[in-house]
């Protein structure tokens, strides 16, 4: 890229990254005079970007909202990021996914070919839908790609497999290194994932993203093994709900329905994979899976609302059992009432 163009394009990105920048800051920052930045103002403006200057005592700049989309640039991690996050809106279930698709082919068909070959190697599912935002797992993006690399070329994988913290083993050095065939990257629920074949163990095995630290050289190339149930998506949902006794369907032996006394959107935060619909401004009919009948009705009454169980009569049992279950628990030993109460 030439030095100018490469130079507009950082130019760009700091006026979209905060309001206003005082013009010596921007030349600062671009290690260019301010008769230069001046000068790159105008040709963006040309471009079709609404620039604007305001006056005071330090003077500068703010990228305004215009009537018409101009041109877009892109540095090389954002086109990467927005390609990733079109990839995953095709999956999401909002009502977009034609739409994110067309967005998709249409950025890819303009990037320059090293970034191309990048987004084509990293495919990515998307399975489920992500209850709340995970900061503490956050994954390097330089890992990520290394993982998609792996998954398009298949060839097998070299990694450390950091432990949990607060197991007592979370010393990146005591790392368990591992040797796999990886298949696919998904995400789920706010969390990125590699379903891959374990070398050593023989077995299926899925894989926390941002505990991956990938090593170089990968291995021989591999012929893809055909996973149980042969959908990626219901093969991860089966995993994450205690999958080996689903038979590889991914659904909950135990599903209900009830209607809350909550707004749907503060329901729709925390309800996992449930579906939620909108009966009023303060509630709502959510329909909810789980491994039990007596955890279910525990996850439905972690929501703290007036609660009307529409079916089944097994949901409603168990919602009598844990009543007395817990009558029991707020009174002594002997039947007395406890001082905790």
């Amino acid at each position: 890229m030439p030095k100018t163009s490469a130079r507009l394009l950082s130019l760009l990105s700091l006026l979209q990254a905060r309001r206003d920048w005082p013009g010596a800051l921007l030349a600062e920052r671009l290690d260019i005079s301010p008769r230069t930045v001046r000068r790159d103002v105008d040709r963006l403006r040309e471009l079709g970007y609404p620039i604007v200057a305001f006056k005071g005592p330090e003077g500068g700049y703010r990228l305004d909202a215009g009537t018409e989309l101009p041109p877009l640039l892109f540095d090389d991690e954002q086109a990467v990021a927005l390609a990733v996050a079109l990839q995953i809106a095709t999956t999401t279930g909002a009502g977009i996914e034609e739409a994110a698709t067309r967005a998709l082919t249409t950025v890819r068909q303009v990037m320059p070919s090293r970034l191309r070959r990048r987004i084509d190697m990293l495919q990515v599912t998307a399975v489920g839908r992500s209850a709340t935002t995970r900061q503490e797992s956050q994954v390097d993006s330089g890992a990520l790609m290394a993982l998609g690399a792996a998954v398009h070329a298949r060839e097998v994988l070299r990694f450390d497999y950091a432990s949990p913290p607060g197991t007592g083993d979370d010393d990146p050095a005591m790392a368990a290194p591992r040797r796999v065939q990886p298949h696919h990257l998904v995400t789920w629920g706010g969390r990125w994932y590699l379903v891959a074949w374990d070398l050593d163990r023989e077995d299926w095995r899925t894989f926390r993203a941002d505990r991956i630290t990938p090593r170089v050289p990968t291995g021989p190339r591999f012929t893809p093994r055909e996973l149980p149930g042969g959908d990626v998506a219901a093969f991860v949902a089966g995993r994450f709900r205690g999958s080996d006794r689903s038979g590889g369907s991914g659904e909950w032996p135990c599903r209900g329905e009830v209607i809350l006394g909550l707004p749907a959107a503060e329901v729709s935060r925390y309800s996992r994979d449930g579906v939620v619909e909108e009966l009023g401004p303060d509630r709502c009919r959510l329909v909810l899976g789980s491994w039990s009948w007596a955890g279910l009705a525990a996850d439905i009454g972690r929501f703290d609302a007036d609660i009307e169980v529409v079916g089944p009569a097994e949901l409603r049992d168990a919602f009598g059992q844990l009543a007395r279950r817990y009558a029991n628990a707020a009174t002594g030993p002997l039947g007395e009432k406890s001082q905790y109460v």
